[in-house]
């Protein structure tokens, strides 16, 4: 989709198409119930702008929030069926889509700098979520295939609904449920199976409290007030927002266990939100026997993240690696 205002975010990755801003006349079409969020912020830009260049949503709402991520699966993506149970996170799909197109650059490293396209590159998406966007955004920007993973089952079951409400994803997107939450790759990774990334969004927060504190800052920057009651407006169900041990404690759990995998994944990815983790992460990767590791800085706005990525193949071995 075209817009109509040039003013670009130069911070989000050059191929996502979400760089510049939302022309809301144009997503209102496609998705009438936008029309319901949108509203002209007066504060926003100069005021010689027109009110078009000025019109915004509520981001502190995840019913506008979800509203401008069925209009942007539309418009973006032709997915013409999406929804999410209340209560479950609704993720800004921006974000989402640089991660993807990270890992199509980290992809092309060891492709004479050429990204891998098609259904034969398969991604396992750890956490899935109940909105299903990475495999969306991954398959609809390069045809990739996904098999998405998660320990909810209304989660899976939504993905599911929302898979079929799709039929293009129906055979390049397949769920499994997680018996057994504490573990991440068991179960999961068969003998038979061999990806070319995983991704993984883990959950931030070490308790339902933290959770809760982190939901109340959000809110409070976002609308520039003081909200003393700590109100999850952004959504997301305990397993998505809190583990044991927090963002660290997941991600060692990952690495521990992609360490009894190294042949069957070119790279292991995850998000990881908060950079005091990164030392402790490294260290780890090194214990295990990691041969490669990276990190690749994102930013979303004043939202600063990194993807770190480790194989544990050989020089040769990832030159053999057939995508």
């Amino acid at each position: 989709m075209k817009t109509q205002n040039t003013t670009e975010k130069t911070s989000l990755h050059p191929r996502n198409p979400h760089r510049f801003r939302y022309d809301f006349d144009a997503l209102i079409t496609v998705c009438p119930e936008l029309q319901l969020f949108v509203s002209v912020n007066e504060h926003q830009i100069g005021s010689s702008d027109s009110e078009q260049a000025k019109q915004t949503i509520d981001f502190s709402n995840p019913e506008a929030v979800k509203a401008l991520n069925k209009a942007l699966l539309i418009s973006n993506y032709d997915i013409q069926n999406w929804d999410i149970p209340a209560g479950y996170l609704c993720p800004p799909i921006p974000g989402r889509a640089d991660y993807i197109h990270y890992i199509a650059d980290l992809l092309a490293t060891n492709n004479n700098e050429n990204i891998p396209e098609g259904e034969t590159v398969v991604g396992l998406d750890i956490g899935i979520g109940a909105n299903c966007i990475y495999p969306i955004i991954g398959n609809s920007a390069y045809g990739w295939s996904f098999v998405g993973t998660d320990i909810d089952e209304k989660t899976l079951q939504n993905c599911k609904k929302i898979i079929t409400n799709n039929p293009k994803l129906i055979d390049v997107i397949s769920l499994q449920s997680q018996i057994e939450p504490r573990f991440i790759f068991k179960n999961i990774i068969l003998p038979e199976d061999r990806f070319a990334f995983t991704i993984c969004n883990p959950p931030f927060h070490a308790s339902p409290e933290e959770a809760a504190k982190s939901a109340l800052r959000k809110v409070n920057t976002l609308e520039n007030k003081k909200f003393e009651k700590p109100v999850l407006n952004f959504g997301g169900q305990n397993a998505e927002l809190w583990c044991k041990g927090g963002e660290l404690g997941f991600i060692t759990q990952m690495i521990y266990e992609s360490a009894k995998y190294p042949m069957q994944c070119f790279w292991f990815t995850t998000l990881v939100s908060k950079k005091d983790n990164l030392k402790s992460i490294y260290k780890i990767l090194n214990k295990v026997g990691a041969v490669e590791i990276k990190t690749i800085d994102m930013a979303q706005g004043q939202k600063i993240s990194r993807i770190v990525a480790w194989t544990f193949l050989s020089e040769a071995q990832q030159k053999n690696w057939k995508f």
